[in-house]
Order: C-alpha cells, then structure tokens, then sequence
C-alpha cells in the first residue's frame, strides 16, 4: 500500500479521527505523521521514509502475529508489549487494513468513554 492510499484509509475509519505531526521539534522525527482518536496515537509512520507503521495491537496477539506473517515486527520507539510495526511495503494490504482497524478500535473503546 502507498502513502496516500494508508493515510485515506486512516482518516476513513471515522469522523472522530485526526492527523498531526507531534514531533516537529525533533529533527529526526518531524516527518512522522500520527493518527489520533480522542487524542489518543492509533498509527504513525514517518513520511520521509514510508514503510514501517507502528499500530496499537492486543498484547496476547502479538508473538502469534510475528510468527504467521514476516511484515509484522518490532514497534518504532514503543513497548513491544502493546504495539507492532508492520512493513507497509510487503504487507498483503489487508492485513495492513485489518491491523489499523484493529488498533483503532483498541484506543476508541478505551478512551471513548472519558470523552463523552
């Protein structure tokens, strides 16, 4: 999946999403884009260099997901216990699709109810 085609498909998952990049004040990291529902990180790559996405993920799912799929590894800069990195480049797109959805989902049901 390319660039564009992942950043629609983001901002497609609902109304309540919204896209920034948080860390303009690092200069190795000013190109990362991140991903937010109720203000809460969902996804985020860097733009400069697209290929790996690291997304929320259920900690009990995670060794199983490295094991069935080679695209699936190690979060860029976050505990390895709640969040992946998936190769957006050699993923099959949906898996990268159901994987976002998926992290979605986690941080919307966690911090839905402390927004309404």
């Amino acid at each position: 999946m390319n660039i564009e085609d992942y950043r629609e498909f983001c901002l497609s998952l609902g109304a309540d999403v919204e896209e920034k990049l948080p860390f303009t004040a690092f200069h190795y990291a000013s190109g990362v884009l991140a991903f937010y529902v109720h203000g809460h990180m969902f996804a985020f790559f860097d733009c400069d260099h697209f290929g790996i996405i690291t997304l929320k993920c259920q900690s009990e799912r995670i060794d199983e997901l490295r094991a069935e799929h080679e695209s699936i590894g190690k979060p860029f800069n976050l505990s390895a216990k709640h969040w992946i990195g998936i190769d957006a480049l050699t993923a099959p797109d949906g898996l990268l699709r159901d994987l976002t959805r998926n992290s979605y989902n986690i941080v919307r049901a966690k911090y839905k109810a402390s927004c309404s």
